[in-house]
């Protein structure tokens, strides 16, 4: 039986990043909702409050400069602000990274949320998110899909840490009987995307006339889900789901690799007019990473059938729009890549609003 959670002081960790700040655009553009969002990010390098400026309602924002592993700061956070909520954005999130330096994964996702638990613990009326990947189930053959059933299956470091942090959530909500929702989201796209993702450095590189590097042959196979609904899913599942339960989200677009690059290659020839010989000229083949997996497949179904929510965002447009983002905001791609967006934040980030 679906549930009806309203909040007056939503506290959103990692907001500042690529879908949590998708996801607090979306809570000021719904006039459903009239609450705080209370936004606590610890501004690592991926962390871009430029993202929100615009966006969000200045008497119902409060930013905190903060790293979800200070029990204290996220402690005083919740009682100043009457926190109701939490929503768990807060990760890092990048395979390769992964790969090279784990230990920042491990810390920022494993214990970090265990310290948010520990909290939500000591504050057992809040309603607990955490946001999760379809990555923690690894690798599926030509055929199926992940369910939320799915054992778990981890290949990367990044997975696993997740992996990790998603057995913690259930433990705490089963041992101490805490109201908690998990999502497994696929692969995101849209606007505000940090350049070293997958379809911004591709975007930017057909710009550029620099090399598109795919890996392997190009035949690993992704469910892409734009943001946008992304973040509307999670927020149904705020709103609405039962305690305990946990939600696929997925776009219904698998695509290789390597037929979204071409599909990108068509976005910008149209964009720009250049020659689409040219473009394709650019593809390289570059040794495949450790531990790729071959495919990821989301069954999204109880997410359609429990709380009526399917994405609403054609892939193939999906994907022109956010080329066509990528095209008109070249001076924020620019501040992103220079490292100048941490003067930007230095500047507009002396107090807790964004100009």
């Amino acid at each position: 039986m679906n549930v009806a959670r309203s909040f007056s002081s939503l506290l959103v960790t990692g907001g500042c990043g690529f879908i949590g700040s998708a996801f607090i655009r979306g809570l000021f553009s719904n006039l459903a909702f009239d609450g705080r969002v209370v936004n606590l990010d610890a501004l690592t390098y991926a962390g871009n409050p430029e993202s929100l400026a615009g966006a969000v309602d200045p008497e119902r924002y409060v930013f905190v400069h903060a790293d979800i592993r200070d029990a204290d700061a996220v402690r005083a956070v919740i009682e100043r602000y009457a926190v109701d909520g939490i929503v768990n954005f807060a990760a890092e999130s990048h395979v390769d990274r992964s790969i090279v330096a784990p230990d920042a994964f491990i810390e920022t996702n494993v214990v970090g949320t265990f310290k948010l638990l520990e909290l939500v613990r000591e504050n057992p009326s809040l309603h607990f998110h955490h946001v999760s990947t379809d990555e923690v189930y690894g690798s599926l053959g030509p055929t199926g899909a992940f369910r939320e059933d799915t054992a778990y299956a981890p290949n990367s470091p990044y997975a696993a840490s997740k992996a990790a942090s998603d057995h913690l959530v259930r433990a705490y909500a089963r041992t101490y009987g805490l109201s908690v929702t998990v999502s497994h989201g696929s692969n995101n796209y849209g606007p505000y995307q940090f350049p070293e993702k997958l379809i911004p450095l591709m975007i930017l590189n057909l710009f550029e006339s620099e090399p598109l590097p795919v890996y392997g042959d190009g035949s690993n196979v992704r469910d892409w889900l734009h943001v946008e609904d992304h973040a509307e899913a999670i927020w149904a599942i705020v709103r609405s789901a039962p305690a305990g339960e946990t939600y696929n989200i997925g776009g219904n677009a698998e695509r290789t690799n390597l037929q979204v690059v071409r599909s990108l290659i068509q976005a910008v020839v149209e964009e720009t007019g250049r020659p689409a010989s040219a473009l394709e000229s650019l593809l390289r083949f570059v040794t495949d990473r450790p531990g790729h997996d071959k495919r990821y497949a989301i069954d999204a179904s109880k997410l359609q059938r429990e709380l009526g929510f399917s994405p609403s965002r054609e892939f193939e447009s999906g994907l022109r729009q956010t080329v066509s983002w990528y095209a008109r905001h070249g001076a924020w791609v620019e501040r992103v890549r220079s490292g100048a967006y941490r003067d930007w934040i230095q500047t507009n980030y002396r107090d807790r609003t964004p100009k």
